[in-house]
């Protein structure tokens, strides 16, 4: 696991924010302003990480505006940290940082609290969403939306790979609690979400789920401040290789939604 930021060139067009709000953040966590950062935690993905990060950073150093790739590792035992910190982008940011406490929640809540980007976003480390999905993300942040959400479950959207028979069941089981929470969302899991920067900090400190249904805090949060969420079709395939564990991460998942869902007296 490494606690520090292993590229940091150049700084965006963002502002960063106030010097009050920015002095809790550790020096070895701090980051250049872009105008936005893609948060990826990562446990353990020294095989799939450095071709996705590869794809991103092309994509990203064709768009108009500064951005970074964040890679929060989560207590990889791989060489993860030592393949992402070989990589280099002249134009797109590329750090590393560490979150020692596990989960996915935990890694995407450090890196948002941690982040001085106007738009903030998160993806998994494996491009089951293509990156170049942001086509259609950055236009609607850009008008006003301040949380745009990928799913597969809309008008529009394809599986290009389907999920595994357990997995799929699992995610259904999931979708249908999740639904009690957040009626209003077709897909809470898919693993492609954007924000504005300010909206994100201001929620992500405030959340405590650790794991996967960290999603479904985080929205009911927003939905929670009155701001809209936009999902947008994508492109979804299956990926092999992932650290997900279907039964224990699942039944776990499970138990937080029902955690988060009694909190809220439902």
């Amino acid at each position: 696991m490494v606690s520090a930021t292993v590229r940091i060139p150049g700084s965006g067009e963002a502002e960063p924010p106030a010097t009050a709000e920015w002095a809790h953040v550790p020096t070895y966590l701090r980051r250049d302003a872009c105008y936005l950062e893609i948060l990826i935690p990562a446990r353990d993905e020294a095989r799939r990480l450095p071709h996705a990060l590869m794809r991103m950073m092309r994509y990203l150093e064709q768009q108009p505006y500064s951005s970074s790739l964040v890679v929060v590792d989560n207590g990889s035992v791989d060489r993860t940290v030592d393949l992402v910190s070989r990589l280099h982008s002249p134009s797109v940011a590329i750090h590393v940082i560490g979150c020692a406490q596990p989960g996915k929640g935990a890694a995407v809540r450090r890196g948002i609290l941690t982040s001085r980007a106007r738009f903030i976003g998160y993806k998994d480390a494996d491009l089951a969403t293509p990156i170049e999905t942001l086509d259609f993300v950055v236009p609607l942040l850009e008008g006003g939306c301040q949380a745009v959400v990928g799913s597969r479950r809309v008008g529009g959207a394809t599986y290009a790979e389907r999920q595994a028979g357990n997995r799929s069941v699992g995610s259904m089981l999931f979708r249908r609690m999740a639904h009690w929470i957040l009626p209003g969302i077709a897909d809470t899991q898919c693993g492609f979400k954007f924000f504005d920067g300010d909206l994100a900090r201001s929620i992500a400190g405030q959340l405590h789920v650790e794991g996967f249904a960290f999603d479904v805090e985080l929205l009911r949060a927003v939905g929670e401040m009155g701001v809209g969420i936009a999902e947008i079709p994508v492109v979804w395939s299956e990926q092999e290789g992932s650290t997900l564990h279907a039964l224990r991460d699942g039944a776990r998942a499970a138990a937080d939604v029902v955690r988060l869902a009694h909190r809220r007296g439902y």
